[in-house]
């Protein structure tokens, strides 16, 4: 059972001091609503204003309580945490931010009942949080004293071999698409399109939301080198603005928006209500290659970084392969995807590179397990049954998802720290550099370099989709994104002594990763809460159209978040 202590001893939250003074109504100012504008605007809703909880109230009023037991329980299950409008993914983070619920929220299930809520919180000058599954580590899904847009309920997803976008001439070819409302899970989302014979690419993280902070940030999935980021697949979407209208943003009409929303970051230019997604053929197989590479010593280890890297650049790096690795001190831990080929293609990859580490068995030792299965079984009860020892199923009686075990220490932590960076192509030229700066990283922290994060290896087909967003040029030439994080076990109250020893282990290992990119940048969803210089670590080059148009559809600033655009 977690510990009642997980939450009560977090510090102030960290972005109110960037709004503008017209937005920061606070609760028992002379400007907050009165009971009775409140009131109106229940009624407005149908009922559908709620005053939310924090998902451990019980335990404060009874750490001995059946309902304090139950709270801890839920805590470690993502998709409980996201049916309860006080709850987010991440409990907080050292010296940044704590979670707390919303004052009010409003549950919406139509883009009626967003533009109301926004229509509120700018007459009443009132903070407008955007939460769909609460999965963000900034906090910017989170913040006391404020309005919660809360689309978790609105998962509505449809199939369609025939979308145009709306406004656009009659002669414009029809897609293969997926439109899913703002509260709906990528794993929601595979389901459907798999349904109809399709692929949408999407997260790795099946209980990421698709429409929220994921796409508007770019949005990289298991299989993004073959398919591209989520946002160069985006046709359509439906957007709230500071306003309170509903407009359209597609390549047609407000073409200005629809680009900054491919990567220009989300909770910043208004609220998605649904998104319509290009589609793809199923691939024949999609499949993982899962497991261990220990060395016997430094010496062994630097050499393993050597050959796996020099591996990776002469045979994987290739658009069918994706997903990362993670290096510790003196091991690899391997979980790479592949799609289009078999188990039994992909073991014949592998087989020479893992015959040499066997040939030296005083030096290293692998174990490593290969599984695929058709495109058209992938999210099925065939895929779970295979990959059982890599995921978590949501046990509740109306549970239907699962999540990755490897996601699991992410849900309801606490974080230390958390940075990312871009690693260039010169890296990867070098892989006996890439090795070295890699090794040398890795005697501060663990590493995992996720390889379909970088879209230098991108197939032909995604590279155009992906040039038309707004995400940081550097990504289009980075074949991978290396991440450096520590946080709170699960389950224990952040010891902040140990918090503060971890992060300057973390910071050591990214200055060296740093030193070796000189001029890359950051990705926007998974980076430092003190992000140094964030509006070119983020956005690079795009940054100051990305500001005109947030000056344009939000010019009194009503959606401010942390290091957003227009943040400053």
């Amino acid at each position: 059972m977690m510990k009642l202590t997980v939450l009560l001893c977090v510090l102030a939250v960290g972005c109110a001091a960037h709004l503008p003074k017209a937005y920061v109504c606070r609760q028992g100012e002379a400007c907050w609503p009165a009971a009775a504008q409140w009131q109106k605007l229940a009624a407005e809703l149908d009922g559908k204003l709620l005053q939310p909880r924090s998902p451990l109230a019980p335990c404060r009023e009874d750490a001995t309580s059946a309902a304090c037991a139950t709270a801890m329980e839920t805590l470690v299950n993502p998709y409980a945490l996201q049916d309860d409008p006080g709850a987010t993914q991440s409990l907080g983070w050292l010296d940044a931010w704590t979670a707390e619920p919303s004052t009010y929220a409003v549950a919406a299930v139509s883009a009626r009942d967003i533009q109301a809520a926004v229509r509120f919180a700018r007459e009443h000058a009132l903070k407008l949080v955007i939460k769909g599954t609460g999965h963000d580590y900034l906090g910017r899904s989170s913040a006391p004293n404020s309005l919660l847009v809360w689309t978790h309920p609105m998962r509505r997803v449809e199939t369609t071999d025939a979308f145009t976008p709306a406004g656009c001439p009659d002669d414009t070819p029809r897609a293969h698409a997926l439109t899913a409302e703002a509260g709906t899970r990528w794993g929601e989302a595979y389901h459907a399109a798999m349904e109809a014979g399709r692929y949408v690419q999407g997260g790795g993280c099946l209980s990421v939301g698709v429409a929220g902070g994921f796409l508007q940030g770019g949005g990289f999935g298991t299989w993004s080198n073959m398919y591209g980021m989520a946002a160069g697949s985006l046709l359509e979407a439906h957007v709230v603005t500071a306003d309170g209208e509903l407009r359209i943003a597609n390549a047609c009409q407000n073409e200005d928006l629809y680009w900054a929303l491919k990567g220009g970051g989300g909770g910043t230019y208004g609220v998605v209500t649904q998104v319509t997604l290009m589609t793809h053929e199923l691939p024949t197989y999609q499949g993982f290659v899962l497991g261990e590479i220990e060395a016997a010593d430094e010496a062994a280890y630097k050499e393993l970084l050597e050959r796996f890297f020099a591996f990776y650049d002469t045979t994987l790096r290739r658009p069918r392969w994706g997903e990362h690795v993670s290096l510790r001190k003196q091991s690899i831990d391997v979980t790479m995807s592949f799609a289009d080929m078999s188990a039994e293609a992909a073991t014949a990859i592998w087989s020479p590179f893992l015959a040499k580490l066997a040939a030296e068995p005083e030096r290293f030792h692998a174990s490593v397990k290969i599984i695929a299965v058709p495109g058209k079984a992938m999210w099925s009860d065939q895929f779970r049954e295979q990959a059982a020892e890599a995921i978590q199923n949501d046990t509740r009686p109306d549970g239907k998802l699962f999540w990755w075990k490897t996601n699991q220490g992410e849900v309801a932590t606490y974080w230390y720290a958390y940075t990312s960076r871009w690693l260039t192509a010169e890296l990867f030229d070098d892989p006996k550099k890439l090795a070295a700066v890699m090794f040398d990283a890795s005697r501060h922290w663990g590493i995992e370099v996720y390889f379909n994060k970088g879209q230098a290896t991108v197939s032909d087909a995604a590279r155009g989709r992906n040039a038309a967003t707004s995400v940081n040029p550097v990504v289009h030439t980075s074949p991978a994104l290396a991440i450096v994080a520590a946080n709170a076990d699960v389950g224990h109250r952040p010891d902040f002594e140990e918090g503060a020893e971890k992060r300057a282990r973390v910071r050591a290992a990214m200055d060296e990763i740093v030193a070796a990119t000189p001029g890359s940048g950051s990705y926007v969803n998974e980076t430092d809460y003190f992000e140094p210089s964030w509006q070119r670590s983020f956005w690079g080059t795009n940054y100051e159209e990305l500001l005109r148009i947030k000056r344009k559809y939000d010019p009194d600033n009503l959606f401010t978040c942390h290091h957003c655009v227009g943040s400053e």
